[in-house]
């Protein structure tokens, strides 16, 4: 499990997201994560980030280079975030893969539900970027798969997990890739208002990546949390999300 200093490194990162910038460029950053995850990016004028923050179009300049420098600060910062806190829990546990698996994904899960329309435009925008700035959130996407591609080739190759497919690369790469798919996109679908606490989803999605990778934790329940069904907090289609 990641440990209360990771939960709390979480907490104090997304609520000093933006903290360092003059209050212009805060409202700015505001504005524009706002529309972004409603329109897009590529949909949203500097115009109208500006006109929702009650600035001139020319205030933009003052602060960033232009509408991708702005979309660039958005997105790294909870790259950076996600790979700063990623590493520290791992810091907290041993060399067994189980453990180190279950602090990768308690963390993803703290991150993209507490910080869902953050979690959302990084994820969905992060394409729109160009050149240096989408060459360096690659590599953070890389480094935060990697990480996850090494603990289950540890586990394969210690008997610690049975992945489907065996133990080449690429059963591995796969297994790692829906396992953190899972944890990301759950920001798609999950309500907000759903039954089950943020400690209750890091418990079934625990559950659920070490059944991916061949193994279940001790005291699991295939009913759910306390043998009870349970609705997961899901809407009823991906299109209903908020």
């Amino acid at each position: 499990m990641a440990s209360d200093a990771a939960s709390d490194a979480v907490a104090e990162a997304i609520a000093d997201d933006g903290a360092n910038r003059s209050d212009p460029a805060r409202r700015l950053l505001r504005a524009a994560d706002d529309l972004f995850f409603r329109q897009g990016s590529a949909a949203t004028s500097v115009r109208e980030i500006t006109g929702a923050c009650g600035l001139t179009p020319g205030a933009l300049y003052n602060h960033f280079t232009s509408k991708e420098d702005l979309l660039y600060d958005l997105v790294v910062s909870r790259h950076r975030l996600l790979d700063d806190v990623v590493e520290a829990a791992l810091a907290t546990v041993g060399d067994d893969p189980v453990d180190r698996l279950t602090a990768v994904v308690r963390v993803y899960v703290e991150v993209h539900v507490n910080a869902r329309q953050g979690s959302r435009v990084a994820n969905r925008e992060y394409p729109n970027l160009t050149g240096p700035r989408l060459d360096e959130v690659i590599a953070i996407r890389r480094r935060l798969r990697d990480r996850v591609i090494g603990i289950l080739g540890d586990g394969a190759a210690t008997g610690r997990f049975a992945i489907s497919g065996g133990t080449d690369r690429a059963s591995i790469m796969l297994a790692a890739s829906t396992i953190l798919d899972m944890c990301v996109h759950s920001t798609e679908w999950l309500r907000e208002d759903g039954p089950l606490s943020v400690s209750e989803l890091q418990d079934r999605y625990v559950e659920m990546a070490l059944r991916i990778v061949g193994t279940v934790p001790e005291g699991s329940s295939p009913s759910g949390v306390d043998g009870r069904p349970g609705t997961h907090g899901v809407v009823s289609s991906p299109a209903g999300a908020a």
